[in-house]
This record gives structure tokens, sequence and C-alpha cells, in this order.
């Protein structure tokens, strides 16, 4: 089978289970609109200077994002620190309530 049929085969299920849910709630294809009426994703951005990981005798700094710096993987993997003990203090686990959520781009 070919890349072409999977991908043909996929779409006919797709369109099967768009039908179907369709059907089940009684949504009629006008009520779909144009795809400019599907609201964009929101994505929470942590605020500035927000700190995820902090080395404890360095001070270096990760907010997360992006490639692990390679003082993350040396603290880790050489100086045996364990990933609770790069958190800051009293830092929860996830960014504080005080996070803003941002709108994604839709296009």
């Amino acid at each position: 089978m070919t890349d072409l049929d999977n991908a043909t085969k996929a779409r006919r299920i797709a369109l099967h289970q768009i039908r179907q849910l369709m059907e089940f709630w009684s949504i009629a294809p006008e009520e779909l609109g144009s795809p400019r009426a599907v609201p964009a994703l929101r994505r929470c951005v942590p605020p500035p200077g927000f700190v995820k990981y902090r080395h404890p005798v360095t001070g270096e700094t990760w907010d997360g994002e992006g490639e692990h710096p390679e003082w993350l993987r040396r603290a880790l993997l050489k100086e045996g620190y364990r990933v609770a003990e790069l958190k800051p203090e009293g830092q929860a686990e996830h960014p504080p309530a005080a996070l803003q959520p941002q709108a994604g781009h839709a296009g």
C-alpha cells in the first residue's frame, strides 16, 4: 500500500467520523461556517523573568523553552543533581497563575 493509498484511506475514515459526529449532534453543514470562524488556539506564556530551573551554585537559569542548555545537562548527568534540586525555591511544578493566555496565530 502506498502513502497515497494510506492518505486516501485516512481521509475516508476522517470524513466518516465527521459525518457521524454531525449526525449525532444534529449539526448542519451551514453551521460550520468559514474556517476563519474557528477560534485560534490559546497558549499560556510565562511572565517575563520566569525561571523553571536554576543551578544552585552557578546561578545559571533556564525558562524551559527550547533546547536544554548545556549547564542543565551537565548538572543532571555529571554533577549528580536531581531535577527537583534545580527548581527555584518555593516554585510550583507549573508556572504561577499569573500566566496570561496569549492568542495563537491561525493560519
